[in-house]
C-alpha cells in the first residue's frame, strides 16, 4: 500500500467521522451518523494495520508476524470487549459506560507516550539510537498529562455515575477540603516544571513525576465536582481524550490520529459550553466546585420540606387528569430512567393520544447524568421524534398546557432559578409551573442535585404521586383502561 493512498484513505475516514458527527446532532438522523463512524473507524483500523504491515516489511522484519499478531490480538480482545459490554449495557448505565471509555482512551494515550519515549525508532520518530526532537518532547508530553488526568478523572467520575459504591471518592456529594484550589495550582505548576525538565533533557525521572501529579491532579479535578454537575463532567472529559488522542497522533505524524482527536476534543468542548449555558454556570464555575449541597445543610432541606403541606393524590387521581386534558406534557429526569419506566411510559401516551390528548415530550440539556440522557432512553422507547421538544422550543408551550407531567425530575423544574437570590439564579428551566395542573412522581420528598428546596411541589396546582416511576405509570395505564 502506497502512501498516497494510506493518506486518501485516512481522509476518506475523516469525512466519515465529520458525518457522523453531524449525523449524531439530532435524533432523527443519529442512526446514520453511528452507520458513519462506524464504517469510518473500520477504514482507519484497515489502513492502519497495512501500514504496519508495510512498514514491518520495509524494515526488513516481514518474516516476523509477532507485531502484527499482537495487533489483530488486540483488536480482536478490545472489539469482543467492547461488543459484549455494548450489548449488556442497560441505559441506565449507559454514562457509566461512556465514562468508561473516556478512561480507556487516556490510558491508551499514556501508554503510547511511554513507548514513544522508550522506544521513538519503532515509531519512525528518529533513528535508532538519536534524540527525541524537542517538538516532539513537547508533544509527548501535553499528551503525557492530559491523558493521565482524563484516565484518572474519568475513573472517578465512573464511580459517581454509578452511585453503588461505598468509598468515599465515588460518592456524589462533593468531596472538599481546605486549600484545595491552592493544591491543584501547585500540582499543576510542578507538573509544568517537570514537562519543561523532560523537554529540556528526554528523562525518565521527570516524565514519571510529570505522569505521577497528572493521575493525582485528574483526581483532584473531578472529586469537588457534585451530581449536578455530572454532564458537564462527561462531556469535558469526552473533549479532553479528545485532545489526549490528538497530541499523540503530532507525536507519531499520523493524520488520522490528529483529525479524529481534535474533532472529538473540540465537539467535547462545545457540548460542554453548551450545558454549562443550559445550567447558567461558567465552565470554570463547575470546575472549581460543584452545585453539590453540604451533606448538613441538605438535611436540614430535607427536614424543612417534611413540614411543608403537599397535596397528594394516587395513581388513579392522576391517571383521571390527564384523560381529562387537552394537552399535556411529560417532563421525564432521571428518575425516570432509574426505574426503567420509558416503556410504559410511551404505553400511557399511546392511550392518551387514543383519547384525543396533545401529548408532547420536554427535555431539559441536562436531564439525566448525561448530555441527551433523556432522547436516548425515549428513543429506545420508540417515542416518535415529533413529540420530542428541547427546553427552548417547547418552553413557550406551557402556559397554553393544562397538565404537565414531572416524572422523576427535580432541578430542571425549580422555579428557585427565577429568584436572584437563589444559588441556581438564572439557571434556565422547563417553565411546568405556568401549566394548569402539574404531577409530579417522586419516591419521596428528598431535593435534587442542587440540594434545593422546589416550590413547584408546594403550589396549589400540583398533586404529588408517590412512588416509583414505573409501577406509578403503570397504574396510571390500568387506570385509563378501567
Amino acid at each position: 500500500m502506497s502512501m498516497n493512498l494510506v493518506v486518501l484513505l485516512y481522509l476518506v475516514a475523516s469525512v466519515c467521522f465529520i458525518q457522523a458527527l453531524k449525523g449524531l446532532s439530532h435524533p432523527t438522523t443519529s442512526r446514520r451518523g453511528n452507520v458513519f463512524g462506524m464504517v469510518g473507524m473500520l477504514i482507519a483500523i484497515v489502513t492502519t494495520v497495512a501500514l504496519i504491515l508495510k512498514l514491518q516489511g520495509a524494515a526488513g522484519t516481514q518474516s516476523n508476524g509477532s507485531g502484527i499478531a499482537l495487533v489483530i490480538f488486540g483488536l480482536l480482545v478490545g472489539g469482543s470487549a467492547g461488543t459484549v459490554m455494548a450489548r449488556r449495557v442497560e441505559m441506565t448505565k449507559m454514562p457509566e459506560l461512556v465514562a468508561f471509555m473516556h478512561s480507556m482512551i487516556g490510558l491508551a494515550a499514556v501508554f503510547i507516550a511511554i513507548a514513544c519515549v522508550a522506544e521513538p525508532w519503532a515509531f519512525n520518530i528518529v533513528g535508532h539510537g538519536e534524540p527525541i526532537p524537542v517538538g516532539n518532547r513537547i508533544e509527548l508530553f501535553i499528551g503525557t498529562f492530559v491523558g493521565a488526568i482524563t484516565f484518572s478523572g474519568s475513573v472517578i467520575a465512573f464511580g459517581k455515575l454509578s452511585g453503588k459504591y461505598k468509598f468515599r471518592l465515588f460518592q456524589g456529594a462533593p468531596v472538599t477540603f481546605a486549600g484545595q484550589h491552592a493544591l491543584n495550582l501547585i500540582l499543576a505548576i510542578a507538573m509544568v516544571l517537570c514537562g519543561i525538565w523532560f523537554t529540556a533533557t528526554q528523562g525518565w525521572t521527570p516524565f514519571w513525576l510529570m505522569t505521577a501529579i497528572a493521575f493525582v491532579l485528574g483526581v483532584l479535578i473531578i472529586i469537588p465536582i457534585g451530581g449536578a454537575d455530572m454532564p458537564v463532567v462527561v462531556s469535558m472529559l469526552n473533549s479532553y481524550s479528545g485532545w489526549a488522542a490528538a497530541g499523540i497522533g503530532f507525536s507519531l505524524n499520523n493524520p488520522m490520529l490528529i483529525i479524529a482527536g481534535s474533532l472529538v476534543g473540540s465537539s467535547g468542548a462545545i457540548l460542554s459550553y453548551i450545558m454549562c449555558k443550559a445550567m447558567n454556570r461558567s465552565f470554570f464555575n463547575v470546575i472549581l466546585g460543584g452545585f453539590g449541597a453540604d451533606p448538613a445543610a441538605a438535611g436540614q432541606a430535607g427536614g424543612a420540606k417534611e413540614q411543608r403541606p403537599v397535596r397528594s393524590g394516587s395513581a388513579d387521581d392522576a391517571a383521571f387528569m390527564l384523560a381529562n386534558a387537552d394537552s399535556v406534557i411529560i417532563v421525564p429526569g432521571y428518575g425516570l430512567a432509574v426505574a426503567r419506566a420509558q416503556h410504559p411510559l410511551k404505553e400511557l401516551t399511546d392511550k392518551l393520544i387514543e383519547k384525543g390528548v396533545q401529548v408532547r415530550y420536554a427535555i431539559h440539556p441536562v436531564a439525566g447524568r448525561m448530555p441527551g440522557h433523556m432522547n436516548v432512553l425515549l428513543a429506545e422507547a420508540e417515542v416518535p421524534y415529533d413529540q420530542v421538544f428541547e427546553m427552548e422550543d417547547i418552553n413557550p408551550e406551557f402556559s397554553e398546557t393544562d397538565v404537565v407531567l414531572v416524572l422523576g425530575a427535580n432541578d430542571v423544574v425549580n422555579p428557585a432559578a427565577k429568584d436572584p437570590n437563589s444559588p441556581i439564579a438564572g439557571m434556565p428551566i422547563l417553565d411546568a409551573y405556568k401549566a394548569g395542573q402539574v404531577i409530579v412522581n417522586k419516591r419521596s420528598m428528598a431535593s435534587g442535585y442542587a440540594g434545593l428546596d422546589n416550590e413547584l411541589f408546594y403550589m396549589p396546582k400540583t398533586m404529588m404521586v408517590f412512588g416509583d416511576a414505573k409501577k406509578v405509570v403503570e397504574d396510571m395505564v390500568k387506570a385509563m383502561e378501567g
